[in-house]
């Protein structure tokens, strides 16, 4: 459900109110609370909500959406549209419940709503976002931020540290697992023999050591040793044009040095659609790819594109992966 205090709750019920959705089965794993006041506010007459404590007793219609209730925050001091600490502790619960249904098989895959950083440092949980969260809980050492829209798809060798960590911290063999991700995330998602370009983290990819040396040192490096075990990979490439030659379907996915370089051009063609798929992990992970938009937050305005997208993709890639 993400953090309860945004536009989660709000999303989940309007994307559920969508033909296609409404037909898959859907758990929401958050506070049925929470979610019968903001069915409250978009008088989503037409939706039943059913509070469950265990997935068994899960009923599947077009109709009926199911709460697993984990009666994390006490609705007469809830604050909607705000920073706080008892939503940070919600939204992390919500998670860990999930990984431990995903872990346990009981379901296939996750969509995340958005939670707030600042929210869950507040109660404690001193993780940069969901992507950290998923991989701690899992013991996943080889995992990465993949950003996917019908129209472009970008993964993360950094993601949330600082700039001047990601260039200093740029390194052959993480170059090398990202590669293997895409590859492995972009035949899930049907492409057969996925194209790859790998970004230069300088301008002009370095431009053979006149601005930088990174390519030199760690991307090259990284490349060759990649094309050397048959991976259909190009680069480096000047990070100014590469998402240009991807969106113009040279490449199917594009391996971006850091979050900006790689996030700017995804959410500029793609911010209602696109979908974050976390690479790696040992079960199917998708989310939006935006925020808890406190300012609108329990308004009836938030739009649910993003996070439908998110369930759906969530479902072709848990059916694709059995």
């Amino acid at each position: 459900m993400g953090d309860p205090s945004g536009i989660g709750p709000e999303i989940i019920l309007k994307c559920f109110c969508l033909n296609d959705i409404s037909r898959l089965r859907i758990i929401v794993l958050g506070d049925y609370d929470i979610m019968t006041a903001a069915n409250r506010i978009l008088k989503t007459d037409n939706i039943t909500l059913k509070r469950i404590e265990k997935v068994s007793e899960a009923l599947f219609s077009d109709t009926t959406l199911n709460i697993l209730d984990l009666n994390l925050i006490d609705i007469d001091k809830f604050q909607p549209g705000t920073v706080n600490k008892m939503s940070g502790n919600a939204a992390f619960g919500y998670i860990r419940k999930a990984i431990e249904l995903a872990n346990n098989h009981e379901i296939t895959g996750i969509a995340t709503a958005p939670l707030n950083k600042e929210a869950l440092h507040l109660a404690g949980h001193d993780y940069p976002g969901h992507t950290e969260i998923l991989s701690s809980l899992t013991n996943t050492a080889d995992y990465a931020m993949l950003l996917h829209d019908s129209q472009l798809s970008v993964i993360h060798v950094s993601t949330h540290i600082s700039l001047l960590e990601a260039i200093k911290g740029l390194r052959k063999e993480r170059i090398e697992k990202v590669i293997e991700l895409a590859d492995r995330s972009m035949k899930q998602l049907g492409c057969s023999q996925p194209a790859i370009g790998v970004a230069g983290i300088n301008p002009h990819a370095g431009e053979n050591g006149l601005f930088g040396d990174e390519e030199t040192r760690e991307i090259i490096p990284a490349v060759r040793a990649m094309k050397d075990r048959g991976f259909n990979v190009y680069g480096p490439l000047p990070p100014d044009t590469v998402f240009l030659q991807a969106l113009n379907g040279k490449y199917d996915i594009v391996v971006a040095m850091y979050h900006d370089q790689g996030h700017i051009p995804l959410k500029l063609i793609g911010f209602k659609s696109g979908v974050n798929i976390t690479a790696g992990l040992p079960f199917i992970r998708t989310s939006v790819d935006h925020g808890t938009a406190f300012e609108i937050a329990w308004q009836g305005k938030a739009d649910e594109s993003s996070m439908a997208e998110a369930v759906r993709l969530a479902f072709k890639l848990s059916s694709h992966t059995g």
